[in-house]
Order: C-alpha cells, then sequence, then structure tokens
C-alpha cells in the first residue's frame, strides 16, 4: 500500500462514510488547498475504491469461522490478520470480541477472525494454545505476536481500552495506522488475583 498524504488520511479516518463525494467534498473544503490538491483528491479517489473492494472479501468485518481449513486458508491468502482463539462462555474473550468488534471496521487491510477452539483441536494443539483469551497476528501467513489472556495491555490485566489493544497490534505490523478513538476502557468484573496467581487468563485445557 502506497504511503498516503496525512491530509487524505485524516479525512478517511475522521469519515466513515460509503459516499466518496461528500470525502471528496471534505478534502475541498479545506483549507489546504494547494498544489498537491489533484494528487489528494486521486488518492482519496483510489483509496475509496479499494476499501469498497476489500469490504466485499470480508474486510472490515469481525467474522467468526467455523472451520480449521478455512481459518488456514485465509491467514496465509491475505497479508495481514488477526485471529481470536475464544470459548463463547469465558467472559474474557467476550471482552476481547467487543475490543476486536470496534477495531475491524477501522482497519480494512485486516481481516479479524474468530475461532472456537472447540472447532479447532488441530490448530490449538499445534499453536500450543492453553490460556484464553489468545489473539494471533498474522502477516503473510506467519504469525508474528501472541496476546495471552489481557497480556500486556493496559495498566492492569483487566482494564484496557481498545487503543491499548490497536497499539499493541500497530507495534506487531499487522495494522498500519492508528484509528481508534476515545479512551473509554471496557472494566473486566472479575476477583482480584492473589499474588501468587500468574494465569492472565482462563485455562480450559
Amino acid at each position: 500500500m502506497a504511503n498516503l498524504d496525512s491530509h487524505v488520511a485524516s479525512i478517511l479516518d475522521a469519515n466513515n462514510s460509503d459516499d466518496e463525494d461528500a470525502l471528496i467534498a471534505s478534502l475541498e473544503d479545506s483549507p489546504a488547498l494547494d498544489a498537491f490538491r489533484e494528487q489528494r483528491i486521486q488518492q482519496l479517489h483510489s483509496e475509496f475504491t479499494r476499501a469498497k473492494a476489500q469490504k466485499n472479501e470480508g474486510f472490515g468485518n469481525y467474522t467468526e469461522i467455523k472451520e480449521e481449513k478455512a481459518l488456514m486458508d485465509l491467514t496465509t491468502s491475505v497479508k495481514y490478520a488477526v485471529v481470536h482463539f475464544a470459548k463463547d462462555d469465558f467472559a474474557r474473550c467476550g471482552v476481547m470480541d467487543g475490543h476486536l468488534e470496534s477495531l475491524a471496521p477501522k482497519h480494512f487491510d485486516t481481516r479479524f477472525l474468530k475461532m472456537n477452539v472447540e472447532n479447532a483441536p488441530f490448530l490449538v494443539t499445534k499453536l500450543k494454545i492453553q490460556v484464553l483469551p489468545c489473539v494471533l497476528a498474522f502477516v503473510n501467513g506467519v504469525s508474528v505476536d501472541r496476546i495471552v489472556g489481557f497480556e500486556g495491555l493496559g495498566y492492569t490485566q483487566d482494564t484496557f481500552t481498545t487503543k491499548d489493544l490497536e497499539a499493541r497490534l500497530l507495534q506487531s505490523g499487522v495494522l498500519q495506522r492508528a484509528k481508534a478513538t476515545g479512551d473509554a476502557s471496557i472494566k473486566f468484573g472479575v476477583k482480584k488475583a492473589k499474588k501468587d496467581d500468574s494465569d492472565d487468563g482462563d485455562d480450559w485445557d
């Protein structure tokens, strides 16, 4: 993906719109009309067209995959993928779902996928998944980062924001630009862990 003009990027990120004319109007109404105007309009048009094509292929949505082979095919056929290995009756997995559902529409270059561990015995063993939630970041089919439980997110293990998760995924290279807005955190209501309890999440094994 070519580097975007910063002004074009800000308009795309601030306006979650399916109306290209409205986005171009936002560009033209800005005071930054200069020698780069035509280039910016062309970039905006190209990105808008590409985003629509990506959405038609499943990008922009947080999608649950039912079969292991389908998941393996997806993670190897796209450049960027985030996969949440989860179990529906685990509360922490529900918290992670909420954050990933918020990020998916903002990052149309990355597939956001969910797999119930009960449907993926081979991958669970191969990837050594033991604690849930477990989020893996894939770049060109290769796992580049693993988030176990809520490890490394926020100031405490049970309170973190969508921006915290986005920052971690940006660092891993599976996301391209920071787009999350606001700083509201989701507090997960669990009993305070004992000092000698080093578990970051639910051990489902």
